[in-house]
């Protein structure tokens, strides 16, 4: 197994299985078709964590090819135990995201799930390579599924939407590609190790800061370059809301952790209090936002923004607390927690809009108005409804409170009052969860449609049962999580504590 491609293997076989799968016609050939590339993706990617050793901090599953040599880009790929993570996750609820939109759409059928196989494979080209400039193809190439996903299989107003998460993106890219041109100029490779060694003045590094937070900023998304998810969310069908949640959300998250910190340490702990701000607004005003909401797709968007602002502010607080106070071990719990916060926000927010999903089968609405007494009539569905509204609350024992808890818990050793701004997400959080779950599940039933629900079937079982372990592994055991981690994590650490500003 260490001998084959492995990484070639999980980009390619979605992409070429999407390709070839546009030439069948029968929708229901085509589903199942999809479904197995994803299901044979994901069990290959099972080989990455059979096969990866979390005792070292080196690079794993390695492969070098040149690729343009002219300007020295290669096809290189590695992954360390953050990438693993991260792939993982991909490979899982991509097949989860098929199997619960199994029927939703029933007009071209073919393109839609090559779609969604092609940006399976893409994504994990994101988090597998190792050269900047194929990195930023793959970034790059994701934006054109998930634009078609949203404009061509989407609600009303999909063709705003989609135009609106488009333009948002590609500014952001158009500046990261400025950034890595100048800094291949500068040291004449797009090799991420390469770029690490760099030796960049101050003022160097503050431009090409902003530059990467820009385009990272946007995928998060951070406050304000965030008004693109939630039009993007309503409008999405419900497997797009599920990728581009627990998915494509994490692509910023990882993009600060691989490219601000190792390339612009300096420039990233001196505007770290803008990153940490803009957290906090993100964690607290948006929390508010969403209490507004009338719409459960765009609630549960806010909801998200809010998450992740938990992934930028522990980052750039370990940030802090490595640079200026020389203290790793709380540096490293905020970036675990960071972590972590994105694997758990995988799981939460995918089963949150997959639970929409079955909701909006049955009616045909997203209107919280037009439910009302749901337990009443689907008694199984609620009580999977329940495990992961309290986890996107914060309930301890589930992955919500794991990942929070850490970059809380971080914050604090680094000003309290930090992390009291953190923690006012599990009031809010809670508010807003319990306030939307009490008026679609409790009282009575409604009206006639919601008396005429069915429950959820053994597909829709399937799917809002995995997601279920998943919470609660995280939430009980996140152990076998974090060591796989740990070392990528200390690497990361010891790498911008040891750096110097010229």
């Amino acid at each position: 197994m260490s001998n084959w491609p492995l990484l070639s293997v999980l980009i390619w076989l979605p992409i070429l299985g999407g390709a070839l799968i546009l030439a069948i016609r029968d929708a229901q050939t085509a589903r199942w078709a999809s479904l197995g590339v994803a299901v044979l993706t994901f069990v290959a990617s099972l080989s990455l964590l059979g096969g990866y050793n979390p005792g070292i901090d080196a690079l794993q599953f390695v492969e070098t090819h040149a690729w343009i040599p002219t300007y020295n880009i290669g096809y290189n790929l590695g992954v360390d135990g953050i990438a693993v993570a991260l792939i993982l996750l991909t490979t899982l609820v991509s097949v989860l995201a098929l199997i619960g939109a199994w029927s939703a759409i029933d007009k071209r059928v073919n393109q839609y799930v090559a779609a969604f196989l092609i940006l399976e494979g893409v994504t994990v080209g994101i988090f597998a390579a190792t050269d900047a400039m194929l990195f930023y193809v793959f970034f790059e190439a994701m934006l054109i599924p998930m634009f078609l996903i949203i404009g061509v299989w989407g609600g009303p107003r999909r063709i705003y939407a989609a135009l609106k998460f488009f333009l948002y993106t590609f500014l952001g890219s158009v500046l990261m590609l400025v950034a890595l041109i100048y800094l291949y100029m500068k040291g004449g490779s797009f090799q991420l190790a390469d770029l690490y060694a760099l030796q960049l003045s101050g003022k160097e590094q503050t431009w090409i800061f902003f530059a990467f937070l820009i385009a990272f900023a946007v995928k998060v998304p951070m406050f304000p370059v965030h008004t693109w998810l939630p039009d993007a969310h309503v409008e999405a069908p419900t497997a797009g809301s599920v990728i581009l949640a627990a998915i494509a959300l994490k692509i910023g998250g990882y993009g600060f952790l691989r490219f601000n910190l190792p390339i612009v340490p300096d420039a990233s702990q001196e505007w770290a209090w803008l990153v940490i701000a803009l957290s906090l607004i993100a964690v607290i005003y948006v929390g508010l936002v969403a209490l507004v909401q009338d719409d459960m797709k765009k609630l549960i968007a806010y909801s998200s923004i809010a998450h992740m602002g938990f992934v930028t502010l522990g980052t750039f607080i370990a940030l802090w607390l490595v640079r200026e106070a020389g203290n790793g071990d709380a540096a490293r719990l905020g970036l675990q927690g960071a972590m972590v916060q994105m694997i758990s926000h995988g799981f939460v927010s995918g089963a949150m809009f997959s639970c929409v999903g079955v909701l909006y089968d049955r009616m045909h609405s997203r209107r919280i108005a037009d439910y009302g007494g749901v337990v009443n009539v689907m008694p199984w569905f609620a009580t999977f409804a329940m495990l992961f509204f309290m986890a996107n609350a914060g309930l301890p024992g589930t992955s919500g409170f794991v990942g929070e808890f850490m970059v809380i818990l971080s914050a604090f050793q680094r000003n309290p009052w930090i992390a009291l701004g953190a923690a006012t997400t599990l009031i809010i959080g809670a508010a807003y969860t319990l306030w939307l779950y009490k008026r679609i599940f409790f009282g009575e039933v409604a009206n006639s449609h919601v008396a005429e629900l069915k429950d959820i079937n053994g597909r829709e079982w399937l799917v809002l049962g995995v997601f279920a372990i998943g919470v609660l592994a995280l939430g009980i055991y996140p152990k076998p999580l974090t060591d796989l981690m740990e070392p990528s994590i200390a690497k990361l650490a010891m790498q911008i504590a040891s750096s110097k500003l010229l």
